[in-house]
């Protein structure tokens, strides 16, 4: 198998068979076609790697595997590889076998918060849900290389039932993401099984499904797989695009069916020194996403996995990033910008800093120009003093029965109802005084 020639038309490099010919757009053939060898590498990209390069690459795939398909290595601008954005995703570097003090085999927890099997509950109403250990490729950068001696592992239907009955049982849960491994390598039917148990669950409202295959293998994108979602609406999908580069015309036309199924696409790209850490790139990337009706949803700061030191950069970085995008496109083309703290702290938005100053009656801002301005606070805002007994608040909520929830963290400060003044971490040496001192 050769990948020979660049088609400028169609902005894709293409299989020998032929640009048309239907195995190239069949992602089982794609899948099985996977290249997993350096010397099959070589051949796809038409290079040779030097003697010395090649041993240290070698090493790097004993401990963490290359898994790529045709279509997204064919992506790749041979001529300049190692620059190249679509190779230091696919392709393993040495760099990948060092690992800092500061990295974690499971950087986020997520096994810590994990009640059953497969399931991540860390948030108050929504739960993580790994349905397969199966991806269309091996992303270098991917936070959960724990799992990558399972890749090719479905969890059996009686370890998905675990699953499903920790979600019926915790009426909190509203809201449900399926990932793993990525939810649409699964067959059509097993995924329509786990999507109608999850639906017939009355109080989840949302599905989501986190899914690299529109990046990856834009062809898994097909009808049947489409009719399967369409039927368990509300679906919301985000994928996974790290550069323009990405956005093929294969890409575009699995987005577009998506799309005009009804279901709202969101992106979550990840920061990566290298492949996308340039504010002219990533205003690109997010304006070719929007032009395609995928909302930015994330820009991650890499997490700290083991071996991903190569590819992080400084969180200025990111709010470079940022600066670039806020007020210099339009506002749904801007994503948030987040660290997922270590140690499963969740998603913390880190944003450029637009409020400067405050009074009792003004508030001082500035723009993304540099314009400072002021913004008059009301003279006569009566605060409504909060209770919790909605029923009786002038500000009529309806609360069905089980939609009651307390809140926690800075919330539960800000809050009329609690009396709680502080938050104090569980360790505090100064507690553990008093508590002594006590006794």
């Amino acid at each position: 198998m050769e990948l020979s020639s660049h088609n400028p038309k169609s902005g894709e490099y293409h299989n020998s068979i032929g640009e048309d010919a239907p195995q190239w757009r069949d992602w089982r053939w794609q899948i099985a076609h996977t290249v997993r060898s350096l010397s099959m590498l070589e051949k796809v990209l038409g290079i040779t790697f030097p003697p010395e390069e090649r041993k240290k690459l070698q090493k790097t795939i004993d401990t963490f595997p290359l898994a790529a398909t045709p279509y997204y290595l064919s992506l790749i601008k041979a001529e300049d590889y190692a620059n190249d954005p679509i190779f230091r995703q696919a392709v393993p570097v040495p760099d990948e076998l060092r690992v800092d003090e500061c990295e974690f085999e499971d950087p986020l927890a997520e096994d810590s918060d994990s009640p059953v099997p497969g399931i991540t509950h860390r948030y108050p109403d929504r739960v993580l849900f790994l349905v397969s250990n199966v991806c269309a490729m091996y992303c270098r950068h991917c936070t959960r290389k724990r799992r990558v001696g399972d890749r090719d592992r479905i969890p059996t239907w009686e370890e998905m039932e675990a699953g499903i009955t920790y979600i019926r049982e915790h009426p909190e849960v509203r809201d449900v993401l399926l990932s793993g491994g990525d939810p649409l390598m699964l067959p059509d039917d097993l995924l329509d099984r786990i999507l109608t148990e999850l639906r017939a669950i009355p109080h989840v409202e949302v599905i989501r499904i986190g899914s690299r295959t529109p990046v990856v293998l834009p062809f898994r994108i097909t009808d049947g797989l489409v009719n399967v979602l369409k039927k368990h609406q509300p679906i919301w999908l985000n994928t996974h695009f790290n550069h323009p580069q990405e956005i093929t015309p294969s890409a575009e036309k699995a987005l577009a069916k998506l799309a005009d199924a009804g279901i709202p696409l969101g992106n979550q790209s990840v920061l990566l020194a290298g492949v996308n850490d340039c504010p002219r790139i990533m205003k690109s990337l997010v304006q070719k996403l929007v032009k395609n009706r995928v909302r930015p949803y994330y820009l991650y700061q890499c997490d700290l996995s083991e071996g991903l030191s190569h590819f992080r950069t400084p969180v200025g970085k990111g709010i470079e990033i940022m600066e670039n995008l806020i007020g210099h496109t339009s506002g749904f083309a801007v994503p948030t910008y987040v660290i997922d703290a270590p140690g499963g702290g969740g998603k913390i938005p880190v944003m450029p800093t637009y409020l400067i100053s405050y009074s009792t009656n003004k508030v001082i801002l500035r723009n993304f120009e540099g314009v400072i301005s002021t913004y008059r606070e009301p003279d006569n805002y009566t605060s409504i003093f909060c209770d919790r007994n909605c029923k009786d608040c002038s500000l009529q909520l309806k609360l069905e029965s089980g939609d009651e929830q307390h809140v926690v963290g800075i919330a539960k400060l800000l809050s009329d109802y609690d009396e709680a003044t502080a938050l104090v971490p569980a360790d505090s040496e100064r507690m553990a005084r008093r508590e002594d001192d006590e006794e």
